[in-house]
């Protein structure tokens, strides 16, 4: 898991996640946090398309739904955030796991 195929998934998961903690600190810093949900999706997004490259295609299926939903984030009005969170991070991979299980067992 942490040699070969394994590091390079993390690597590629993990760069765009510690993109996100940073910008989540400096955001909440300055009390700018209307921009999390969008820059949360749009950045898991994008490590789950690149982790994806080292697994079954629809993988990175996934991610580009998260960048999607992302970028609704971003543009769609501020109350929205976090039912566009609950969104991706519940329905989507609620979603892609019964694809996922039925298509490759699990």
């Amino acid at each position: 898991m942490f040699s070969g195929p394994g590091k390079r998934f993390w690597i590629s998961l993990g760069t765009p996640i510690l993109a996100a903690a940073v910008l989540t600190l400096a955001l909440l810093l300055r009390n700018q946090t209307m921009l999390l949900p969008g820059i949360w999706l749009l950045l898991y997004g994008a490590g789950v398309v690149t982790g994806g490259i080292f697994s079954v295609k629809i993988i990175p299926a996934m991610g580009c739904c998260f960048l999607v939903l992302g970028i609704v984030a971003l543009f769609a009005p501020p109350g929205w955030g976090n039912a566009l969170l609950g969104i991706g991070f519940g329905e989507v991979h609620l979603l892609f796991g019964v694809i996922i299980t039925r298509r490759y067992g699990g």
